[in-house]
């Protein structure tokens, strides 16, 4: 359920999911949480905002079919964590890199537990 603004903040967790127009013209989500910063990001660019919003709501409800973990930056300078699809495509990314391991690590704990929470909350990403 969302609340009754509409803002897409999903009652149970205080999260909420915006979609957004890339540079490109393609659409990508991202994940806020309640206190205003983002912790994820789709990896993929989708063509349709209808599209966006879809694999955003079947990520969350087919989250404990995906793999993912934390792995170093590509620069390699940092971590970073993600979720893969089926097929081993990236599909979330953490909206940014850490320091350390362990505070990565973490963070990829609590937004597969935030991910798990919004499964059952219809229409949670605008």
């Amino acid at each position: 359920m969302t609340d009754e603004g509409g803002s897409g903040r999903a009652d149970a967790t205080g999260a909420r999911c915006r979609i957004d127009i890339d540079t490109d013209g393609g659409y990508g989500w991202r994940m806020i949480a309640q206190n205003g910063r983002v912790v994820a990001v789709s990896a993929l660019s989708y063509g349709e905002h209808g599209e966006c919003r879809a694999a955003f709501e079947e990520l969350c409800a087919g989250q404990q079919g995906l793999t993912g973990g934390v792995q170093h930056t590509p620069g390699g300078n940092g971590w970073m964590w993600l979720l893969r699809d089926r097929d081993g495509r990236a599909t979330v990314v953490s909206a940014r890199a850490y320091e350390r391991h362990s505070t990565c690590r973490a963070a990829y704990e609590r937004f597969r537990a935030l991910l798990a929470e919004m499964g059952g909350v219809t229409g949670s990403c605008l």
